[in-house]
């Protein structure tokens, strides 16, 4: 079901991002795009017959784990389980700690986005945690940090967040 993605589709997974994601949470077109020349950058995706992306997931592959930035399901195919096999497929295909990072309980939204990783095994860290913003117009944005299958030590989330500062969000 899951297949890598390629330059050929990133103007239809651009287009599913920017309506998935608000612009804090997102490059912009040619920054997004440019990530596609990153070994350590990858683009997966689902495609109906049709060639339509009905869900993407982009993903970073360190040594020792992954990190999913951006995970979107189309508005039309929401609810039909796409998302918990798209999930459950990476996890397994990259036999790997996996993390991402999700917004903090405060709205129903972001409550439902928890339990929804939750139930597809992911936990998460009681460490305080920063988004870098992506651009000098963006803001920086508190977020939690789940995990698949376990949570984190200190010494394993300062791994992380350094890793993800220095090569997704180019801070130091």
């Amino acid at each position: 079901m899951l297949q890598k993605l390629d330059i050929n589709d990133f103007d239809r997974v651009y287009s599913l991002m920017e309506k998935s994601f608000p612009t804090d949470e997102r490059r912009p077109y040619s920054k997004q795009k440019a990530l596609l020349d990153d070994p350590l950058y990858s683009i997966y995706g689902v495609k109906s017959d049709s060639g339509d992306i009905t869900a993407f997931i982009t993903v970073w592959q360190f040594e020792s784990f992954a990190y999913v930035e951006h995970f979107a399901v189309d508005p039309d195919c929401r609810g039909s389980g796409i998302g918990s096999a798209v999930l459950k497929e990476i996890v397994s295909e990259l036999s790997c700690l996996v993390c991402l990072e999700v917004e903090l309980p405060e709205t129903d939204m972001a409550k439902r986005r928890i339990a929804f990783y939750e139930r597809n095994g992911f936990v998460t860290n009681d460490y305080p945690y920063i988004q870098p913003p992506y651009s000098e117009e963006q803001s920086p944005l508190p977020l939690i940090i789940m995990t698949s299958g376990r949570t984190v030590s200190e010494d394993e989330f300062k791994e992380m967040k350094g890793l993800l500062y220095k090569n997704v969000y180019k801070v130091k």
